[in-house]
């Protein structure tokens, strides 16, 4: 694990112990800190040795060092968060103290990504030039294991991050060596105070750079290219257009995926990673579970998971990329409208709507589509292998979060491979 001599004799209130708030506090204690922990599910206070279980609502906070939280816990309605500002009391996150970990690792370089879309590829992308290129590399973050409790890397290491707003509203001190923002479009908004205050929290990223790092910017949206501007002259322009053959990458297809491997591929240049090497990784780039990926070929219909889509914004390029659709759409919404969708529809052969949004996106969708209301994925599958033809595509792409009826996207993701295998 990674852990740092800063946090010897310092005492930390930890809020929610699911993986990472787990790993924080291993990591914590093994560096010979004070921990006071909690989780309202009883499961997950069991098996942490050298920490104190105690309900933090309870607790006064002065005199702690910091609150550490998950990036779950809604930082503007929390009351917990409230009474440690109240006394003083920063509240982190484990990729703050992984900041603050640095000096003490074997010299490497960390690069940062986030965006509302994209991240996931780009962040997993990212890493696999580095292993093709030979370096020792390790992702985290909002991706993969928790960053704590992965072993550092030796001398040359690259640490490569995906960042939610979240993680980032919880860091103050993180100096990315390459930082990049890939798009900024309306999510989580019931956690900001409007889209501005949301696209404020994505540019906080560059905000933490020294002047001398760099600084990759997406340019497909009007917030991205306002914090282009406010960045200035270190940033590096994104354009998608600049891709235009991505025949030869079998993983990378569709017009998201251009701005990811453009992201990656500049990524990979200020590492200083050959374009040879860089084009061997993008031809053997597989993907990621859960995010455009085929899952089987039934009777000339192929079936594609895409449950990791879980806003409109994210959907809209899944559509653009098949030129006839049978589209599962629903969940739990995080909005009102299907707006980034609407310009593919004439891709959709017929949309089958599941889940609390169901009925929502059915009125959206009806007058456009034909729509089928199924209320449940296994329903919309089994609908669907009845009317796709041969040489159409079935795609499970939500354009909404997971919570109505799964524990999240990769439940809702494992569900619909089941539900396509039940049909061989």
């Amino acid at each position: 694990m990674i852990v740092a001599r800063v946090w010897a004799g310092k005492r930390y209130a930890v809020l929610g112990l699911a993986r990472s708030g787990a790993a924080t506090v291993r990591a914590l204690v093994a560096a010979g800190a004070e921990v006071v922990a909690w989780d309202s599910d009883e499961s997950k206070r069991k098996g942490l040795a050298g920490v104190e279980m105690s309900d933090l609502d309870t607790l006064d906070l002065a005199g702690f060092d910091a609150l550490v939280v998950s990036p779950g816990v809604p930082l503007n309605t929390h009351p917990l968060a409230a009474k440690a500002r109240a006394v003083g009391v920063p509240i982190v996150g484990d990729i703050e103290l992984f900041a603050q970990a640095r000096a003490e690792l074997p010299p490497h370089k960390v690069v940062g990504i986030t965006g509302t879309n994209g991240k996931s590829t780009t962040t997993a992308l990212v890493r696999h030039i580095c292993e093709v290129a030979g370096l020792p590399v390790l992702m985290g973050g909002n991706i993969g294991l928790p960053i704590l409790g992965q072993e550092p890397l030796p001398e040359g290491g690259v640490y490569v991050l995906e960042l939610s707003s979240y993680q980032i509203d919880l860091t103050e001190t993180l100096d990315c060596d390459v930082a990049v923002l890939l798009n900024v479009t309306p999510d989580h908004l019931d956690r900001y105070d409007g889209f501005e205050a949301y696209a404020a929290s994505k540019a906080r990223l560059f905000a933490m750079q020294s002047a001398e790092h760099n600084a990759i910017v997406g340019t497909g949206d009007a917030a991205s290219l306002k914090i282009t501007g406010e960045i200035g002259g270190r940033a590096t322009q994104l354009d998608a257009a600049d891709v235009t053959d991505q025949s030869r990458w079998p993983a990378l297809q569709g017009p998201h995926n251009a701005q990811n491997a453009a992201a990656a591929v500049a990524v990979a240049r200020a590492l200083g990673i050959a374009n040879d090497v860089i084009e061997q990784a993008l031809a053997s780039f597989t993907g990621l579970p859960h995010r455009m990926e085929r899952v089987a070929t039934l009777n000339g219909v192929t079936w594609y998971d895409d449950s990791k889509a879980t806003n409109p914004e994210s959907t809209a390029p899944a559509l653009a990329a098949f030129p006839r659709v049978h589209w599962i759409v629903g969940g739990r919404a995080k909005g009102d409208d299907l707006d980034a969708c609407m310009v593919h529809l004439s891709h959709v052969a017929r949309a089958y709507t599941i889940g609390e949004a169901g009925p929502r996106f059915a009125a959206l969708l009806r007058s456009h589509v034909p729509v089928a209301e199924v209320e449940t994925l296994e329903r919309a599958v089994k609908l669907a292998a009845q009317e796709a033809e041969r040489g159409e595509v079935v795609l499970l792409s939500p354009a909404a979060a997971s919570f109505d009826q799964f524990r999240d996207y990769e439940h809702r993701g494992r569900a619909f491979r089941e539900a396509v295998e039940a049909l061989a």
